[in-house]
Order: C-alpha cells, then sequence, then structure tokens
C-alpha cells in the first residue's frame, strides 16, 4: 500500500503539473500575456509546482529534511541525469543566455544557498532574501523576452501558449477548472507522497534527507524530464537545456524560498546536506560552465559523464545509508581516478577549444 500511495502520489503530482500549466497558461494570454513571457515565467512556475508542493507539504508535517533534499536532489537530478539523458539522445544547443546569465546565476544561489543555511537553518528573512531575488529574476525575464526579436522563436511561443480565435465562457470555465483541479491534484498528491516516503525511509531504516534527495527528487522532476526530452525530440535542443537550468533557479528561489516563509521556524538543514550534498550540487552547477561555451553544446560524451556521475552519486548515497563495506573503495575509485580523469579531461577540452578558436565568447 505504501508503495502504491508513492506512485500515485507522483502520478497527481505529474498530471496536477501538467493541468495547472494548461488552465494558467491559456489565461494568461487570453488576459494579454505575450505567449513568451507565459513560456518563461507561467510554464517555468507549473513545472516547478510538484517541487513546491511537496516542500511546503514536507515543511509544515515537519519532515524538513525531505525539503531540503527535494530541492538538492532534483537539482543534481536536472543537472547531470536530466540533461546528460537528452544529450545522450540527441547532441545539445546552449543558448547564449545561459551562458552568460543563467548558468552563473545557477551557482550563484548554489553557493547563496550554502551560506544561507551554514548556520543549519533556512530562516523566514533567508527565504525572504530568495523571494526577492526570483522576483528579480522574474523582472529580468520579463524584459529580456521583450527585446526578442526572432520572429521563429515567437511563433514557437504563440503556437505552444497562445489562445485560438473563439474564447467565450466556455473556455474560461474549462481553463479555471484545470487550474483548480490542478491544484488540488498537487496537494493531495505530495500528501500522498511525503506520508509514503516517510513511511519508507523508516522501514529501510535511512533518513529523510536520502529518500528526499532520490525517490522524492527523481519523481518531482519528472515534469522537466518530460518537456526537455520531448523539447529535444522536437529538435528544439536549445529549450531542453533552458528548461533544466531554469528550473533549478526556480528550485532555489521559489520551492526553497516560499517553503522556508511558510514553515513555522524556516527550514532547517542538516549537517549531511552541508557538507556533501550541497556542495555536490554546487560542484554539478560550476561543471556546466566548461562543458556549455566549448563549442555552445553538449555532445554525447559529455551528457555521458553527466549520465554516469549521477549513477555514481546514487550508488554512493545508497551504499552510504546502508554502510556497506564496499563505501571505502568506492570512495577511493572516484576519488583518486575517476574525479581527476574527469577534470583533466574537461581541461584538456576547453583548452582544444580555445586553441582551434570554437565560439567561447561570441
Amino acid at each position: 500500500m505504501t508503495i502504491l500511495l508513492l506512485l500515485s502520489g507522483f502520478v497527481l503530482l505529474i498530471v496536477g503539473a501538467e493541468a495547472l500549466v494548461r488552465g494558467a497558461s491559456k489565461i494568461a494570454a487570453a488576459v494579454g500575456i505575450p505567449s513568451l513571457i507565459i513560456g518563461l515565467t507561467v510554464v517555468a512556475f507549473g513545472t516547478s509546482s510538484p517541487e513546491l508542493a511537496v516542500s511546503i507539504m514536507s515543511s509544515m508535517s515537519g519532515n524538513v529534511d525531505i525539503a531540503v533534499g527535494n530541492v538538492v536532489g532534483s537539482n543534481i537530478f536536472n543537472i547531470l541525469f536530466l540533461l546528460g539523458l537528452t544529450a545522450l539522445i540527441v547532441p545539445l544547443i546552449v543558448a547564449q543566455q545561459l551562458i552568460w546569465f543563467d548558468v552563473p546565476l545557477m551557482i550563484g544561489i548554489s553557493i547563496l544557498m550554502l551560506a544561507l543555511g551554514w548556520d543549519g537553518q533556512i530562516s523566514k528573512l533567508d527565504g525572504l532574501i530568495l523571494v526577492v531575488l526570483l522576483i528579480g529574476y522574474n523582472v529580468f525575464l520579463i524584459r529580456q523576452s521583450r527585446k526578442e526579436r526572432s520572429a521563429l522563436v515567437k511563433a514557437e511561443y504563440e503556437l505552444e501558449y497562445g489562445v485560438g480565435k473563439s474564447w467565450g465562457l466556455k473556455e474560461w470555465l474549462l481553463n479555471g477548472a484545470l487550474i483548480i483541479m490542478g491544484l488540488a491534484m498537487l496537494v493531495l498528491g505530495s500528501r500522498w507522497l511525503v506520508d509514503s516516503a516517510t513511511s519508507i525511509a523508516r522501514s529501510l531504516g535511512v533518513s529523510d534527507l536520502i529518500i528526499g534527495l532520490t525517490i522524492v527528487a527523481a519523481g518531482t522532476s519528472l515534469p522537466e524530464v518530460a518537456t526537455s526530452l520531448i523539447a529535444s525530440m522536437r529538435g528544439e535542443r536549445d529549450i531542453a537545456v533552458g528548461n533544466a537550468i531554469g528550473s533549478c533557479v526556480f528550485n532555489i528561489l521559489a520551492v526553497l524560498g516560499i517553503s522556508s516563509l511558510i514553515a513555522p521556524g524556516g527550514i532547517p538543514v542538516s549537517r549531511a546536506a552541508l557538507q556533501f550534498d550541497i556542495p555536490i550540487m554546487i560542484a554539478a552547477s560550476i561543471a556546466c560552465l566548461p562543458i556549455f561555451f566549448t563549442g555552445h553544446r553538449i555532445v554525447r560524451w559529455e551528457g555521458g559523464v553527466f549520465f554516469g556521475y549521477y549513477i555514481a552519486y546514487t550508488i554512493y548515497l545508497i551504499l552510504a545509508s546502508i554502510k556497506h563495506s564496499y563505501l571505502q573503495a568506492f570512495d577511493t575509485a572516484m576519488f583518486w581516478f575517476v574525479i581527476p580523469l574527469t577534470v583533466l579531461t574537461v581541461i584538456v577540452t576547453v583548452v582544444r577549444a580555445i586553441r582551434n578558436g570554437n565560439p567561447i565568447a561570441e
């Protein structure tokens, strides 16, 4: 029953997020908001709504480690698993704005999260800082969207998020019902997911943080996985990358910020998260920069490196949680062989790109 409840929670979160995005984007278009702004803001909030719902629910129910693990785990999942898997299927194109603004912003707020939580808590004041940054980020997105000159980009967003010619009472009621239904599913799905995840953690003898970093993080990131895979298969490979990076920014600013404002007394951050998982999230964010600017694309071997590191990270969490005898050997292999080899490969790639005159600073 617990597993069934967990799976049902995931389904409700995914369906609820889709209903919320559809209803909200159509109503936003109907009241005159440009489709490009809808795609960058309304839809971004919608695809991050499962993480937000789960983090708020877990914070209010006292399972704060799930709230933190959900945010950190989702960002690691988005960078390493999502970008890695998508790039393995088809090489991804990286837009200029991502290289020079969004990725540095993601790195900066990841470091800020570590700094804010270093005292063991994301307080209400810390949450307010994150929400203010969220508002500023959305203002920036809106201003940038108004400068968009590409007719193809505008047509793409209009086709995806624009309204049809006929918009009467029936359409208002239908899309209003989608929003209400989506919110209800998110609330119920997050409750089921948090309750079942907590039960699983206790039965397996692992911490709520581990469950949040793995099962919950992967499950709540499924809307981003679907969006990025569909976009890449349609040839919209820059959107696939932008969706993953944008989701990471929203997870920290919106999910963590709003959750800490709502949670009584803020959100405690465990020493384990501060010393290992958040630094891993920061390292994954920093790893994007050299890979992104060498040719403005993520090729298959780079996607394979990202994907492989996510598998290694997950294996480490499992071995550490059960205190397996292979943990020390795994640590040694990662620290002395895998990580140095990867760093060397990235450095060689960057040097070659500079020597060959690849468009690093175009």
